[in-house]
């Protein structure tokens, strides 16, 4: 179990028997031993300049200045402390707002003591999550590869990724080619540069998307032309495979291909030869090829649009991305190193964002992957004024629910069923169970699963939970 004790966490609340109440179960039930108590919240500001703090639970109907008051004050200054409304009112649009404001959850002081201590318990851990990310992310190449300068740009804690990794090292400084495959997004020319930066760092790096090129434009671009080679050659053109000399060329979306440009492509990497348009003899190349695609090639070799005999001579040495999906643990990361680059590509300073935007965006499927929740980052900085980042914009690109794309349902199936059918009281309860799961324990984004209110998840709890 984690270790809590080390946290401080601030009780702001006008009624000095809930204080105490709450003192002791965080004490005794969660573990937490560092705790100030406040009732005057016109001494919250103060106490968090001198003191450190890393967690508030804040009530919201406080004489002098309300709760709802206090909230922007604290975020806009102490973006990094989680804030944890609490409120004796069940209201839905006061939740939301604070919520908007940029508290981390909220809870009804009628809720059963359990869903108080288990938000604060991922509200702490949350923290300590962000807190390792980094350091965990500096790590785990560094020990691992003999080359990690080489994967910089690669942000991953994942034993598959690292194992890619490993591959790619490995065949870097070799002749062969090397495919690369993997879902839209995931970050294919990444690794691609890699296995260059490793092999022929001094040398060229060209990279050519083939994807919708007929095989005259694939040939000229690839192997470029003699002069009079055709109407309008008025001059020699170097082609690409001519420029990266002994360097690295990567070939992206080669499962788009033409069958004539699939040929053309087969000799160079069996024979290391091609052919300029309007040339009489062969050249040589040196250049290591590094191909990419999205889709999948068995599936193309069997209705015919891709040869076999070129799908054998790249296989040698072929890598399959894991989608983002897969990579859990990795999202938290992304979200650092994304803001990071994004603000500064930006000319804006990094803002704090909310501890649950992890937990919110890991109920995604991410059919885009890397490159979607670059796009949602870039969105929502793009958006953003000062002080916490807000949810609101990853709430409406992903949707309510977060659906799996077309795609994935007809991959995965929805729901599974034994031979007896569970009762609709059966089939809700596990529903619950599965969103709670999740979101990580988090009642608002499992109420976003759902489609349902957050008072009205907090009533399916209460009733799951009471003994038949």
């Amino acid at each position: 179990m984690t270790d809590l004790s080390e946290y401080s966490v601030l009780l702001v609340d006008d009624e000095p028997a809930w204080l105490h109440g709450l003192s002791l179960a965080l004490e005794r039930s969660v573990g937490i031993t560092d705790i100030s108590c406040c009732n005057d919240s016109r001494q919250v500001m103060t106490i968090l300049q001198d003191n450190r703090v890393d967690l508030i639970l804040l009530d919201i109907t406080m004489p002098y200045i309300t709760g709802e008051e206090l909230l922007p004050q604290i975020v806009e200054s102490y973006p990094e402390i989680p804030v944890i409304i609490l409120t004796g009112i069940n209201q839905v649009d006061l939740s939301v707002r604070c919520m908007q404001l940029g508290a981390f959850d909220f809870f009804v002081k009628s809720v059963e003591q359990q869903q108080l201590l288990a938000g604060i318990r991922r509200a702490v851990k949350m923290l300590r999550l962000q807190q390792e990310n980094r350091q965990l992310n500096q790590n785990f190449l560094n020990t691992t590869l003999k080359h990690p300068e080489a994967f910089t740009e690669i942000v991953s804690r994942d034993p598959q990724v690292l194992s890619i990794c490993k591959y790619l090292e490995a065949v870097s400084t070799g002749p062969h080619p090397i495919l690369i495959l993997g879902e839209s997004g995931t970050g294919k020319e990444l690794f691609a540069r890699a296995v260059h930066k490793i092999g022929r760092p001094d040398k060229p790096w060209l990279a050519l998307n083939v994807a919708g090129l007929d095989d005259n434009v694939f040939s000229d671009t690839l192997f470029g032309h003699v002069r009079g080679a055709f109407t309008g050659a008025d001059q020699t053109r170097t082609g690409m495979i001519e420029s990266a000399a002994d360097g690295t060329l990567f070939l992206d979306e080669i499962g788009d291909l033409s069958r004539a440009s699939q040929v053309k492509l087969l000799r160079l990497l069996q024979e290391g030869e091609y052919l300029p348009l309007g040339a009489d003899r062969p050249r040589r190349s040196a250049a290591r090829i590094v191909l990419a695609t999205n889709v999948d090639l068995q599936h193309n070799i069997e209705s015919g649009s891709f040869r076999r005999d070129l799908f054998y001579r790249l296989a040698a040495h072929q890598v399959t991305l894991p989608p983002l999906r897969q990579r859990p643990d990795d999202l938290p990361l992304l979200i650092d190193h994304l803001i990071q680059k994004l603000s500064a590509e930006l000319g804006k300073p990094a803002p704090d964002y909310p501890a649950e935007l992890a937990v919110l965006l890991g109920t995604y499927h991410f059919p885009g992957n890397i490159r979607e929740l670059e796009g949602m980052l870039i969105n929502a900085l793009g958006t953003h004024q000062k002080g916490t980042l807000s949810l609101s914009s990853f709430r409406q690109q992903i949707g309510p629910a977060a659906p799996p794309t077309a795609e994935s349902a007809g991959r995965e199936q929805k729901l599974r069923f034994t031979d007896s059918l569970p009762s609709l009281e059966e089939a809700g309860r596990l529903l619950v169970e599965e969103a709670m799961r999740r979101a990580q324990n988090n009642q608002t984004i499992a109420a976003a699963l759902l489609g349902i209110s957050r008072p009205g998840l907090n009533k399916r709890l209460k009733k799951y939970r009471q003994p038949s």
